[in-house]
């Protein structure tokens, strides 16, 4: 027979009768992770100005480059060759023009003329060109002779500014004595809420923030940003289809294959001492690395988990570690050596939160952090730019 008695559902639109069921916990979607500043860590040491600095070196360089465009010397003998920089240079270099096997004998230095033995010790000579480069083999000295002139580098001093990150925290009087589903404390909820949103910003700008041209120190009306490691590289700038670093493949552009990735790291390779250790890419690059294995991959039929996934990338140039941020450019591939970069907080200035004087029925507050990078030798990275984004 039917049911007589009262249900729920007679309880009236708006349940008046029933109590509340709410789940105790609330739920946060939006993304804050930072992978990158966790796999770099904590740096050494915290800065203790806010313009800091450090110092850099560099070996005396043994390349160079032809500068002239005309070669009227006959292909073998003495002869003069104008170059980028003579002094680089001295009597006894031997020299290798291009990737020849032709070796030159250095007899003479004059300004940015040297004069050369072509064609030394039987050596078969090659066409010279502008622009060519010179590989400086080394030197030959005389038996008893002097000392040569000392020549040296200077040490170079580098900068970057710290910026604060600052959010405001404020709870009325009334909201911290209720109760409140999912959250036992109010403050403390809006302090871990900021504080997420604050170091999202604080990856974000180490990566792509940028310093301004002038003025960096700031000002009470001019606010102070620091320069992200992307901004900081200057010469290993790529981009495919440009000098050495081939076409990708695919209707959408250029995508990103591993010839592509291989010769961008061989130029990093060539023009410092360090290897790339670290590869920094959103999510479609990071795909696009995992599709290196994708022909590769075998199975078994008694396997139940299928994996295509790259987490550490190893190449006659490097060992990598492949670091997905989605804060990090969608077309570009960030190509680093974490040992050389380091993100310090100002002295004292790690965040923390801050407490203020109210003003009224609430608790007041703010959460600061002021921080900077100090990214070394720009020359031991490097950036793969101007990548496809869709294989469309």
């Amino acid at each position: 027979m039917p049911f007589t008695g009262k249900a729920t559902y007679t309880a009236g639109a708006s349940l008046p009768e029933i109590a509340e069921d709410i789940s105790d916990i609330v739920s946060v979607v939006s993304p804050f992770e930072t992978p990158f500043l966790d796999y770099l860590g904590d740096g050494a040491r915290p800065a203790r100005s806010t313009v800091h600095e450090w110092l850099e070196d560099s070996l005396l360089p043994n390349t160079d480059q032809v500068n002239q465009s005309t070669f009227t010397p006959s292909p073998t003998g003495v002869a003069s060759i104008t170059v980028d920089h003579g002094a680089r240079f001295k009597p006894g270099d031997q020299v290798r023009p291009g990737d020849s096997t032709e070796v030159m004998l250095v007899i003479a230095v004059a300004g940015n003329v040297v004069g050369v033995v072509r064609g030394y010790g039987g050596t078969t000579p090659h066409p010279i060109a502008d622009n060519m480069p010179l590989h400086i083999l080394g030197g030959a000295a005389f038996e008893g002779d002097d000392r040569p002139a000392a020549i040296f580098t200077n040490r170079v001093r580098r900068s970057n500014y710290s910026q604060i990150f600052t959010a405001s925290v404020e709870v009325s009087g009334s909201q911290l004595a209720v109760n409140t589903i999912g959250v036992r404390d109010e403050l403390d909820f809006q302090k871990q809420e900021r504080l997420r949103e604050l170091l999202r910003d604080l990856e974000s700008c180490v990566i792509n923030g940028a310093a301004p041209t002038s003025g960096g120190e700031g000002s009470g009306s001019v606010r102070r940003t620091m320069r992200g490691v992307i901004p900081h590289i200057v010469t290993n700038r790529f981009a495919p289809g440009v000098g050495p670093i081939p076409d990708g493949a695919g209707s959408g552009g250029n995508l990103l294959t591993e010839e592509v990735l291989n010769a961008a790291m061989r130029r990093v390779w060539e023009q410092s001492s360090s290897r790339v250790d670290t590869i920094l890419v959103n999510g479609f690059q990071k795909r696009r690395i995992n599709s290196f294995i994708t022909g590769s991959v075998g199975y078994t039929p008694s396997d139940s988990k299928w994996r295509e996934m790259v987490s550490v990338y190893e190449s006659d140039f490097g060992v990598a570690r492949v670091v997905l941020s989605r804060w990090a450019p969608a077309g570009s591939v960030v190509l680093l050596d974490s040992s050389r970069i380091d993100v310090m907080p100002l002295a004292g200035r790690a965040f923390h939160y801050k407490p203020l004087a109210a003003s009224g029925d609430h608790e007041i507050g703010q959460i600061i952090g002021e921080y900077t990078v100090e990214m070394r030798n720009e020359l031991a990275h490097g950036i793969l730019s101007g990548l496809a984004t869709s294989a469309d």
